[in-house]
Protein backbone atom coordinates (compact mmCIF):
# COMPACT_ATOMS: atom_id res chain seq x y z
CA UNK A 1 0.00 0.00 0.00
CA UNK A 2 2.77 2.65 0.88
CA UNK A 3 4.43 2.15 -2.35
CA UNK A 4 1.38 2.58 -4.23
CA UNK A 5 0.99 5.74 -2.73
CA UNK A 6 4.84 6.31 -2.75
CA UNK A 7 4.41 6.74 -6.63
CA UNK A 8 1.02 8.04 -6.86
CA UNK A 9 3.11 11.22 -4.86
CA UNK A 10 5.76 10.84 -7.46
CA UNK A 11 3.39 10.99 -10.34
CA UNK A 12 1.69 13.83 -8.98
CA UNK A 13 4.78 16.02 -7.65
CA UNK A 14 6.10 15.02 -11.62
CA UNK A 15 2.17 16.78 -13.62
CA UNK A 16 2.98 19.51 -10.43
CA UNK A 17 6.32 20.31 -12.16
CA UNK A 18 5.21 19.85 -15.65
CA UNK A 19 2.41 21.99 -14.89
CA UNK A 20 4.71 24.92 -12.98
CA UNK A 21 6.96 25.02 -15.80
CA UNK A 22 4.10 25.27 -18.70
CA UNK A 23 2.62 27.96 -16.27
CA UNK A 24 6.49 30.12 -16.78
CA UNK A 25 6.22 29.74 -20.49
CA UNK A 26 6.40 33.07 -22.09
CA UNK A 27 3.23 33.56 -24.53
CA UNK A 28 5.61 36.16 -26.05
CA UNK A 29 6.48 34.59 -29.21
CA UNK A 30 9.77 36.55 -29.51
CA UNK A 31 10.70 35.20 -26.14
CA UNK A 32 9.35 31.68 -26.84
CA UNK A 33 12.25 31.80 -29.99
CA UNK A 34 14.87 33.45 -28.23
CA UNK A 35 14.77 30.24 -25.32
CA UNK A 36 14.62 27.73 -28.33
CA UNK A 37 17.90 28.97 -29.38
CA UNK A 38 19.39 29.16 -26.48
CA UNK A 39 18.74 25.74 -26.15
CA UNK A 40 19.97 24.93 -29.08
CA UNK A 41 23.10 26.67 -28.39
CA UNK A 42 23.05 24.74 -24.63
CA UNK A 43 22.54 20.86 -26.11
CA UNK A 44 25.31 21.26 -28.97
CA UNK A 45 27.97 23.32 -25.63
CA UNK A 46 26.63 19.84 -24.05
CA UNK A 47 27.84 17.45 -27.03
CA UNK A 48 31.45 19.56 -27.11
CA UNK A 49 31.80 20.62 -23.36
CA UNK A 50 31.53 16.38 -22.58
CA UNK A 51 33.94 15.45 -24.48
CA UNK A 52 36.01 18.44 -23.09
CA UNK A 53 35.75 17.22 -20.08
CA UNK A 54 36.25 13.93 -20.47
CA UNK A 55 32.82 12.67 -19.64
CA UNK A 56 32.61 11.20 -22.96
CA UNK A 57 34.85 9.78 -25.63
CA UNK A 58 36.22 12.51 -27.93
CA UNK A 59 34.53 11.83 -31.53
CA UNK A 60 35.52 14.30 -34.04
CA UNK A 61 32.29 13.38 -36.11
CA UNK A 62 30.12 14.19 -33.36
CA UNK A 63 31.94 17.56 -32.06
CA UNK A 64 32.54 18.85 -35.61
CA UNK A 65 28.56 18.03 -35.92
CA UNK A 66 28.17 20.16 -32.76
CA UNK A 67 30.23 22.98 -33.54
CA UNK A 68 28.40 23.25 -37.56
CA UNK A 69 25.51 23.94 -35.60
CA UNK A 70 26.73 26.31 -33.15
CA UNK A 71 27.97 28.16 -36.46
CA UNK A 72 24.84 28.44 -37.80
CA UNK A 73 22.92 29.41 -34.43
CA UNK A 74 25.14 32.60 -34.45
CA UNK A 75 24.33 33.32 -38.38
CA UNK A 76 20.27 33.42 -37.62
CA UNK A 77 19.12 36.99 -37.35
CA UNK A 78 17.92 37.23 -34.06
CA UNK A 79 17.10 40.82 -34.39
CA UNK A 80 12.86 40.30 -33.94
CA UNK A 81 13.53 37.73 -30.88
CA UNK A 82 14.81 41.29 -29.34
CA UNK A 83 11.93 43.28 -29.16
CA UNK A 84 11.73 45.86 -25.73
CA UNK A 85 9.72 44.89 -23.40
CA UNK A 86 10.16 41.58 -23.61
CA UNK A 87 12.85 41.61 -20.09
CA UNK A 88 12.61 39.79 -17.02
CA UNK A 89 10.55 42.65 -15.54
CA UNK A 90 8.10 42.52 -17.90
CA UNK A 91 7.95 38.84 -18.98
CA UNK A 92 8.98 36.82 -15.66
CA UNK A 93 9.23 33.81 -17.83
CA UNK A 94 12.72 35.25 -19.43
CA UNK A 95 16.22 36.17 -17.58
CA UNK A 96 17.43 38.75 -20.31
CA UNK A 97 17.82 42.08 -18.02
CA UNK A 98 16.12 45.21 -18.96
CA UNK A 99 20.08 45.98 -19.69
CA UNK A 100 20.41 44.66 -22.63
CA UNK A 101 18.19 47.34 -24.49
CA UNK A 102 19.62 50.02 -22.61
CA UNK A 103 23.38 49.07 -24.48
CA UNK A 104 22.25 46.81 -27.89
CA UNK A 105 25.57 47.81 -29.90
CA UNK A 106 27.67 45.63 -26.60
CA UNK A 107 25.16 42.79 -26.87
CA UNK A 108 25.89 42.93 -30.82
CA UNK A 109 29.45 42.79 -29.92
CA UNK A 110 29.34 39.85 -27.37
CA UNK A 111 27.37 38.29 -30.21
CA UNK A 112 30.21 38.89 -32.26
CA UNK A 113 32.99 37.25 -30.03
CA UNK A 114 30.29 34.51 -29.79
CA UNK A 115 30.20 33.88 -33.56
CA UNK A 116 34.01 33.76 -33.80
CA UNK A 117 34.13 31.80 -31.02
CA UNK A 118 32.42 29.18 -33.20
CA UNK A 119 34.35 29.77 -35.95
CA UNK A 120 37.65 28.85 -34.29
CA UNK A 121 35.59 25.85 -32.47
CA UNK A 122 34.60 24.15 -36.18
CA UNK A 123 38.26 24.25 -37.27
CA UNK A 124 39.37 22.77 -33.65
CA UNK A 125 36.74 20.26 -33.31
CA UNK A 126 37.85 18.14 -36.35
CA UNK A 127 41.33 18.18 -34.73
CA UNK A 128 41.70 16.02 -31.92
CA UNK A 129 40.71 16.56 -28.21
CA UNK A 130 43.27 18.94 -27.14
CA UNK A 131 42.21 21.23 -29.96
CA UNK A 132 38.64 21.22 -28.47
CA UNK A 133 39.62 22.05 -25.47
CA UNK A 134 41.69 25.11 -26.29
CA UNK A 135 38.50 26.33 -28.40
CA UNK A 136 35.97 25.59 -25.11
CA UNK A 137 37.71 28.23 -23.33
CA UNK A 138 37.08 30.76 -25.73
CA UNK A 139 33.62 29.39 -26.80
CA UNK A 140 32.57 29.69 -22.94
CA UNK A 141 33.74 32.78 -22.19
CA UNK A 142 31.98 34.46 -25.00
CA UNK A 143 28.63 32.43 -23.51
CA UNK A 144 29.44 33.79 -20.10
CA UNK A 145 30.59 37.19 -20.96
CA UNK A 146 26.50 37.59 -22.04
CA UNK A 147 24.66 35.95 -19.21
CA UNK A 148 26.89 38.22 -16.68
CA UNK A 149 25.96 41.48 -17.63
CA UNK A 150 22.76 40.58 -19.58
CA UNK A 151 21.21 37.62 -17.75
CA UNK A 152 19.10 37.87 -14.41
CA UNK A 153 20.72 34.79 -11.99
CA UNK A 154 18.19 31.55 -11.43
CA UNK A 155 15.62 32.16 -9.11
Amino acid sequence: MMKKFSIFAAGLLSVAAIGAAIAHESENPAVKARTSIMQLYAFNLGTLGGMAKGETEYDAEAATRAANNLVVLTQIDQSAMWPAGSDNVSDPSTRALPAIWENFPDVAAKGQVMADAAVAMQAAARQDVEALKGAMGNLGGACSACHKAYRAPKD
